[in-house]
């Protein structure tokens, strides 16, 4: 016997369903709201290159301490404040604050799991017009004495986690504690990342006091980098000392730059 055709399908309450409904209407009961489209999902940002470009994305013997350094080179009277460790939800914020008061542009060596914890103060970084780069995953320790499959992982996924969570691809890498080999070199290069390191360090890490913190940031001189913390405890200390130092270095006519 053939297929019947022609017939149309009653509702629940054996009534015909209105010319034009859907499948999905004609076989909905009466009274039974229909069902929600799923949400759309949040796009992931797209990963873009840092504003500035550097021309030489290698330094295999040797990381950058010096902005003359780089290609192209900083302009004449410029010094570089970096800060290591962030971002931290206490500390992170205020120095912020300080520099858009002293419209100083900075560099910050972002750790991966610390941009998990806190994704909305890491764009607020980027969207303040600071430099976003690469301090590895989980800042391990004797980092150069670590296997190279592991230094591997550690610079890999902190640099996709920045980037997925700014769109900003980090260009700049620092090894923590500074500690360098040829395999953190080579892996750095290997991600086309320039390795960072530091002409003035105040050890502020180790809260020696504000006095010594910023007696030492006021010997920073034209074309140096400069190495601080805004993550990894509490900085008190070196904010009041940038407090003190940046308007003091201002004055001696440098410009503060980020990377």
């Amino acid at each position: 016997m053939g297929a019947v055709t022609g017939l149309t399908a009653l509702g629940a309450d054996g009534t015909r369903p209105p010319d034009g409904a859907s499948a999905s209407e004609r076989t909905v009961p009466r009274g039974v709201p229909p069902a929600k489209p799923a949400p759309t999902p949040t796009p992931t940002p797209t990963p873009r290159p840092a504003a500035w470009t550097p021309a030489k994305l290698t330094a295999l013997e040797t990381p950058v301490r010096e902005l003359s350094q780089l290609s192209p080179a900083a302009p004449p009277k410029s010094i570089a404040l970096t800060l290591d460790d962030g971002p931290h939800p206490e500390w992170t914020p205020r120095i912020l604050d300080l520099l858009a008061e002293e419209e100083v542009r900075a560099t910050f060596f972002i750790i991966g799991e610390q941009v998990k914890e806190y994704p909305r103060l890491t764009r607020r970084i980027a969207d303040s017009g600071h430099q976003i780069c690469n301090h590895t995953e989980t800042h391990p320790m004797s980092f150069d004495g670590l296997p190279k499959k592991k230094i591997r992982k550690e610079i890999a996924d902190a640099h996709d986690r920045i980037a997925d969570a700014t769109g900003v691809v980090p260009q700049f890498f620092r090894a923590p504690g500074g500690a360098w080999s040829k395999a953190v070199l080579e892996l750095t290069a290997e991600k086309g990342m320039l390795p960072i390191d530091w002409a003035v360090d105040p050890r502020d890490w180790a809260r020696p006091g504000v006095r010594r913190i910023r007696k030492a940031l006021l010997k920073g001189k034209d074309g140096q980098i400069l190495l601080c913390h805004d993550g990894g405890g509490d900085r008190s200390q070196t904010l009041k000392a940038l407090e003190d130092a940046i308007p003091k270095l201002k004055k001696r006519g440098l410009t503060f730059v980020a990377l």
